[in-house]
């Protein structure tokens, strides 16, 4: 391994045959509806973490959770890699997003991706039980049918804006769903919309009752990122309008 810290890179942990996978990802944003659904579709599908982001530009955290160290950047399969998850549990700034966004769908497109979900949240006072999408006309277009809507208009920043952008001219494509979401605490409810979004786009079965009978869990698990979302909203991701 390298003495000193890379500029990005996936650092794999695990080799795992993957037949091009689709990739749903999650970051830091209003509600953490990223996150927390991401979270439960790797206990759902059982899948195992295989890589973990390396970057000098990376805050030097780590996450802590029920007393297990973590580390707040990483890449999961499921056992038949057909699906790959990328989490992360770090508030992000804008200094290097480039680089990591690079690493990320160098990365992807290494293992045969064709496409990249991410799940986001919008600030909002409260939540509808709906899911909204932003893609190229083809694919909203067949999310409709889904009762998935379109948002007219609006603007993406930070890690998802730019991933989302290096998709438009990359072999890969790239498509965010979101849900309207708390803007102070984690909203299960939210991300669980979110989860029965894809289960009827993509044909998926992942269960959606435990979270959100473990609403009160997930809100002392996801409390304090919640705060620091909080204290640094002007500068990451989750910015729509």
């Amino acid at each position: 391994m390298q003495k000193e810290f890379p500029e990005a890179e996936v650092f794999e942990k695990k080799q795992i045959e993957l037949k091009s996978p689709i990739i749903f990802a999650g970051f830091v944003g209003a509600g953490l509806v990223g996150p927390v659904a991401i979270n439960h579709i790797i206990t759902e599908l059982k899948m195992e973490e295989i890589a973990v982001m390396r970057s000098k530009y990376l805050p030097p955290s780590t996450v802590f959770m029920r007393g297990r160290l973590r580390h707040p950047f990483r890449f999961y399969a499921n056992k038949e890699g057909t699906v790959c998850a990328i989490i992360c549990e770090i508030t992000l700034r804008m200094q290097g997003l480039f680089t990591l966004v690079s690493s990320i769908l160098d990365w992807a497109e290494e293992k045969g991706s064709k496409e990249i979900v991410i799940l986001d949240g919008v600030a909002s006072t409260e939540h509808d039980d709906k899911a909204y999408c932003a893609a190229e006309e083809d694919l909203v277009r067949t999310m409709a049918d889904k009762d998935i809507s379109m948002i007219p208009q609006g603007f993406i920043t930070g890690i998802p804006g730019g991933i989302l952008n290096e998709c438009l001219v990359r072999k890969i494509q790239g498509l965010t769903l979101l849900a309207k979401a708390n803007k102070e605490a984690p909203d299960s409810a939210a991300a669980a919309t979110l989860i029965e979004a894809l289960n009827r786009f993509y044909d998926m079965n992942i269960d959606t009752t435990e979270l959100q009978k473990q609403k009160d869990r997930i809100h002392s698990e996801f409390s304090e990122l919640s705060q620091k979302y909080a204290e640094h909203r002007e500068e990451i991701s989750g910015m729509y309008m």
